[in-house]
């Protein structure tokens, strides 16, 4: 075993015995073999492309199996097993279709035919086992993969709501079967991993017309963090098809409905929350499950990734769905939450209604654009000083607590823009408003980035300037890979001058950071004061 893809990695430096998440080394070792047949099955998909060939069915599994791999996803060997054997069987057909032949490598490799044959073979298939020319090549070619895996979650989400662009799965064929290419110098290894960033602007693009197009654009939404009485089911994650199919099948069943993480913003969608049944947001962030899941009165639906290893005093009530999986745990597919409603109503749900405080969500895009005339006005008057995009993943490693001090002293002639599940360090805090525009806003999940970034675009636009130059500053946290492929985006785009914590990435080596430092001025964070006073003066 050998992990080193999150922020929590042991000692800082890898995961070799257990991970920190609970991922058992046969399962670390499986997707170190499962990213080895897909390296595989992306030479075999750009020879073919090389050719005119593609196939849709490659693409959109490609994804979903890389996206299997990522933090907190599927820690199910028997799931890895069958993606691998999968990835095997397409690669193999689109081989005999084009007329590719390999002897050697991930584009001739044959499977064992059980789970503890197919852990054995991580011997060819470990990522120290990566041919590169230096310590720094290897570095770029960790962040590269990485960088792939959150490119297909956000991929695949686009894909699930229809949306697709052969481009983006042409680069991750391409990518991963870069990933072997041992002549590569330094080079070439950050160019083909700042464009990973440029490809998943387009791929959290397709998700934000995906999610925008399906469920209309979120509204400002007041969203009680109490409960009512009645039965209950959480839904965890990140899926808003989840979300809505969920939301069908339980109409006019007397079975109110949560949310939980990243969620909470999906109760901005018209077409989610004209749902009665819906009703209000019940937790906080991912790592703090165990001790939030064992208190919910009902049945808890895991979609996407921020799975943890589920306690006894829960695991009876909880359910994953689609990529997600925990070995024991049951498992819905093909989207009939039939089990998750019968534990449901078995249960005894909540005995009273407890309302408790409302936070606001619905700040997308469209709904700060559409005040952009007046935000502009008070930036030009003084009366906004300066806007702070503070966001992110959230995790349990000490020292996140800076993202809640940082919020609570930033002055009053400041704006707050918050999203992903780092703003549960601070979502529920009153910080006022500047005539009218609420200090505090949050623009949604983490796969709503891009709402983020047309902001951003939009306001130079209209101040005439670069990103670079505007009243503006990131200070994000970061936990697993989606959020490495987002700074990855952001550098495409020449952002600069962002602050990143609570630590480096463990597979940075000094001289790759000293490249981010002298060409993009990546810092990470120091204290709330400290870093206000560089920001503020």
């Amino acid at each position: 075993m050998f992990c080193q893809q999150c922020e929590q990695t042991a000692k800082g430096v890898a995961c070799d015995k257990i991970g920190v998440c609970g991922k058992q080394p046969e399962v670390a070792d499986l997707q170190d073999v499962l990213v080895y047949a897909l390296r595989g099955l992306g030479q075999v998909a750009t020879a073919a492309r090389a050719k005119g060939v593609s196939d849709p069915e490659t693409d959109a599994f490609a994804a979903k199996a890389l996206f299997a791999t990522l933090t907190n996803v599927n820690f199910n060997p028997e799931a890895i097993t069958g993606f691998i054997k999968r990835t095997v069987e397409l690669r193999k057909k689109l081989a005999a279709r084009v007329g590719f032949a390999a002897t050697t490598g991930p584009a001739a490799f044959e499977p064992a035919s059980d789970a503890n044959g197919l852990a054995a073979q991580t011997a060819i298939a470990a990522l120290p086992t990566l041919p590169a020319k230096d310590a720094d090549c290897r570095s770029l070619q960790y962040t590269l993969l990485y960088g792939l895996k959150g490119l297909a979650a956000y991929a695949d989400h686009a894909q699930i709501l229809g949306q697709a662009d052969e481009a983006v799965y042409a680069f991750l064929h391409a990518a991963l079967a870069a990933l072997g290419d041992a002549s590569r110098e330094l080079g070439g290894w950050v160019e083909l991993t700042l464009q990973c960033g440029a490809v998943n602007v387009r791929a959290m693009e397709l998700l934000d017309a995906g999610n925008t197009g399906t469920y209309g654009h979120p509204v400002i939404t007041k969203v009680p963090l109490g409960h009512k009485k009645g039965k209950a089911i959480l839904v965890s994650g990140h899926d808003l098809k989840d979300l809505e199919t969920l939301l069908v099948q339980t109409e006019g069943k007397g079975i109110n409905i949560y949310t939980h993480g990243e969620m909470l913003p999906t109760h901005g969608y018209p077409e989610l929350k004209k749902y009665p049944h819906f009703y209000g947001h019940y937790g906080t962030a991912w790592q703090n499950q165990i001790k939030e899941f064992p208190l919910f009165p009902g049945a808890i639906l895991m979609t996407t990734n921020c799975l943890q290893k589920p306690q006894q005093s829960y695991h009876d009530n909880i359910f994953t769905t689609g990529l997600v999986g925990w070995p024991g745990v049951r498992h819905v597919a093909n989207s009939d939450f039939t089990p998750v409603i019968e534990k449901a109503l078995a249960m005894g749900g909540f005995s009273e209604d407890a309302p408790g405080k409302e936070v606001l969500v619905g700040f997308g895009r469209n709904t700060v654009l559409g005040v952009a005339p007046k935000v502009i006005e008070l930036v030009k008057t003084g009366k906004i000083r300066h806007f702070f995009l503070v966001g992110g993943c959230d995790g349990a490693k000490p020292g996140r607590d800076y993202y809640t001090e940082l919020v609570e002293k930033i002055p009053a002639d400041c704006v707050v823009l918050t999203l992903a599940c780092g703003k549960f360090r601070f979502f529920d805090k009153d910080l006022g408003a500047i005539d009218g525009i609420p200090r505090l806003l949050d623009v949604g999940q983490c796969n709503d980035a891009y709402s983020a970034v047309k902001i951003a675009l939009a306001l130079a636009d209209a101040f005439g300037v670069g990103v670079n130059e505007l009243p503006l500053s990131l200070i994000l946290s970061w936990y697993e890979q989606k959020a490495v492929v987002i700074l990855l985006s952001l550098l495409a785009m020449g952002v600069k001058n962002i602050r990143l914590g609570p630590s480096l990435p463990a597979f940075i080596t000094p001289n790759v950071l000293n490249f981010l430092v002298a060409n993009y001025n990546i810092m990470p964070i120091s204290t709330p004061d400290t870093d206000l006073k560089a920001i503020l003066g």
